[in-house]
């Protein structure tokens, strides 16, 4: 019986789709509805439950991400370090799903050209971080990091109270002063300050996890 079944399933495209559809969405739902219900991807946390110190990027840091985005870094660069020995020994703590809490979208990637950043900040000074962006090679000789010295130029501020209100929408805990003090924490900013201020933030929450 079990066989005529069988056949009959395979026979008719229609009932063979309309299974498959309902088995991807029985087993999707399985596994997505629980991570909604998970403090340690819905929640500032460490992996053992642990709060940390996670504050949504302010208007400088936002503003610097935007452009990191913007100029394509996280084509080489990923934000995301395994609980692998080899990763840890040279980047620093693994990642925890709790840092990455206020990051829309996510920048994890999966392409290493250059190293992963998510443990940069404060690695450098402010000035390595500028050198290196207005040329790679004159801190580190071997890179094939292309320079950036047009992030020298003035940041756009125009949108970034706006960007910070959809935020809020979102769930990011911005008040309404730092909203409306977004345009002026950028004035006299160039792009590099900002990119450079998201790189000094990075990875930081956990900076005094072993």
């Amino acid at each position: 019986m079990s066989k005529l079944k069988h056949d009959l399933i395979e026979r008719s495209v229609g009932l063979m789709i309309v299974l498959t559809l309902a088995t991807v969405s029985v087993a999707g739902l399985v596994e997505i509805v629980p991570l909604f219900f998970q403090h340690s991807t819905t929640k500032p946390i460490d992996r053992a439950g642990n709060p940390l110190d996670i504050k949504p990027y302010d208007a400088v840091r936002l503003a610097g991400r935007d452009i990191y985005i913007r100029e394509g870094c996280s084509n080489c660069h990923s934000q995301m370090i395994r609980p692998f020995r080899a990763e840890t020994e040279r980047y620093g703590h693994y990642s925890v799903a709790g840092e990455y809490i206020y990051d829309r979208p996510f920048l994890w990637g999966s392409k290493r050209t250059g190293p992963d950043l998510a443990r940069v900040g404060g690695r450098y000074s402010d000035e390595w971080h500028r050198v290196h962006l207005i040329n790679p090679r004159a801190v580190v000789p071997e890179s094939n990091m292309p320079a950036f010295p047009w992030l020298q130029r003035p940041v756009d501020a125009s949108s970034i109270d706006k960007k910070m209100e959809a935020l809020r929408a979102l769930g990011h805990p911005y008040s309404d002063a730092e909203i409306a003090n977004a345009k002026q924490a950028l004035e006299g900013k160039t792009e590099m300050d900002a990119v450079i201020a998201y790189l000094q933030g990075l990875g930081t929450a956990l900076s005094n996890f072993k």
